[in-house]
């Protein structure tokens, strides 16, 4: 089990910690809902340094990317950030993914924890082009700070005007004291902030600056579990939960990821699929009586026939719903369409609804 530069200090506040993509993170400090609320009001910092880090570089970077990537990277100019996913041959997604461009020669890549080494494995593989590529996972930390307050209370520790940062840009510069700290304004919880990465040997100090400048501001820190609940609100996929292997961008919703106006790993296979139609779809839907759904669990129409899966699902601290993600065959995708999740033994009523189930 891998700890990150921060564990001792999850420990020392008491977080329950539990194993995770082969780290020992933090589950919870004080409990969910309360951390939930944390950070959809005021503002928390997750420890997210289990994430890995690539780096893509050399005259040959760009072309790689758009080998392996869905998304048009071209599109990209120094200081953004772009969503996308790497897909596979089968049409399947190997991991999503963010991506900044640096400069016109370097790109970092930032994938799940989980995946990490598979990633790895998938991009060399693919690395025809010879550019250069350094796994920097064991070297970087990245602190995500979220929430409504995260501009305000941040400001102290950088010279850099945090407001003017659009979301899915970034800034490289000096944070709480630190030189050369990656300022980005991307986060999985929809209530704004930042995420910060910084080497490993600075972020104690760091984690102990943000801490103490979001003091008046009400900033905890915050663990995994409310990450999940948090994304799941907004209707954002979790890997290996609703996009793995076997789910295609274009049956998760991601066709805004997936650009036919280049060529890259299964192109032909999404494009087909998107001008046929996908035979599923995933979709959101909210419980319409007390039950919550959980992941594999079936989803069946009123004749009691099994017409997809669970993906996600809890009950949502914002709406005060029981929420989930699933796969429906394409016929049952449509908004207001009644489902029905079979809970052990029992078939529980719900309704598709539109994504995000949370509206700030």
């Amino acid at each position: 089990m891998k700890n990150t530069q921060l564990t001792h200090i999850h420990e020392q506040l008491g977080a329950k910690m539990v194993p995770f993509a082969g780290y020992n993170m933090p589950v919870s400090y004080e409990g969910v809902n309360a951390e939930h609320e944390t950070v959809r009001k005021n503002l928390g910092v997750f420890d997210v340094s289990h994430m890995g880090e690539f780096l893509v570089s050399g005259p040959q970077a760009l072309e790689l990317i758009q080998k392996i990537t869905t998304n048009d990277a071209s599109k990209l100019v120094d200081g953004k950030a772009q969503y996308t996913c790497m897909p596979n041959h089968d049409g399947g997604i190997v991991d999503d993914l963010i991506i900044y461009r640096m400069n016109e020669e370097k790109y970092l890549l930032v994938v799940n924890a989980s995946n990490i080494d598979k990633d790895w494995n998938w991009i060399a593989e693919n690395n025809t082009m010879e550019a250069d590529i350094k796994d920097l996972s064991e070297e970087y930390c990245l602190l995500a700070v979220q929430g409504p307050k995260a501009i305000e209370a941040m400001q102290s520790l950088t010279p850099i005007d945090l407001a003017a940062i659009k979301f899915y840009n970034f800034e490289i510069g000096e944070f709480a004291g630190e030189e050369h700290i990656i300022i980005s304004a991307t986060g999985y919880t929809g209530s704004g902030g930042f995420e910060i990465y910084c080497k490993n040997q600075n972020a104690e100090a760091i984690w102990a600056a943000i801490l103490k400048a979001g003091e008046d501001y009400g900033i905890k820190p915050i663990g995994l579990a409310a990450r999940d609940t948090l994304r799941l609100e907004m209707g954002f996929c979790l890997y290996g939960n609703d996009i793995d292997d076997t789910t295609s961008p274009i049956e998760a919703g991601l066709g805004w990821i997936t650009k036919f106006s280049k060529d890259f790993i299964s192109s032909e296979k999404f494009k087909k699929e998107k001008e046929e139609g996908p035979t599923r779809r995933l979709v959101g839907f909210e419980m319409q009586e007390r039950g919550i759904p959980r992941k594999d669990y079936p989803i069946v129409d009123k004749d009691g026939n099994e017409i997809g899966y669970v993906t996600s699902g809890t009950q949502s601290p914002s709406t005060g719903k029981a929420i989930g993600m699933g796969y429906v065959k394409t016929e049952f995708k449509a908004v207001d369409t009644p489902i029905f999740i079979q809970i052990r033994k029992k078939t529980i009523p719900a309704t598709v609804v539109k994504l995000p189930f949370y509206k700030a």
